[in-house]
């Protein structure tokens, strides 16, 4: 990545690094690679159908995941992580290393700056 960040790395991490993509993607890996739609609806607490169809859709359409129709009564829809998706596999497990070993300083971090500032709840009222 250039280190001005030029337009096109912005919209490709928008694309495949935001909140919904990592989870959907994290919980297909998790699952050996391969997933149903409603098998990752399932894996992930709180997201929309919508949401999931879009997270999925745009890891397709950036060569992260693959779409595989299933010949079956209903017809069924499963989702592969591809082998540059699965490149991804490193840096994802570092950041999750790093959430977990930091997660402590990032709470007081998260919980000093609301004293500070008033908590989010507080500014939203």
């Amino acid at each position: 990545m250039k280190p001005d960040g030029s337009k096109f790395d912005r919209l490709l991490l928008d694309q495949i690094a935001d909140r919904w993509s990592i989870l959907v993607l994290g919980a297909i890996c998790a699952a050996g690679g391969t997933l149903r739609f409603n098998e990752v609806r399932r894996r992930i607490d709180g997201i929309a159908q919508k949401t999931l169809t879009q997270a999925l859709r745009r890891l397709e359409r950036n060569g992260i995941l693959e779409r595989r129709l299933i010949d079956t009564a209903p017809p069924g829809v499963e989702y592969m992580v591809t082998p540059l998706g699965r490149s991804l596999d490193k840096p994802f497990a570092a950041l999750n290393a790093w959430t977990m070993a930091h997660a402590e300083a990032l709470r007081a971090a998260q919980k000093a700056f609301d004293e500070r500032h008033g908590s989010v709840s507080e500014r939203r009222g």
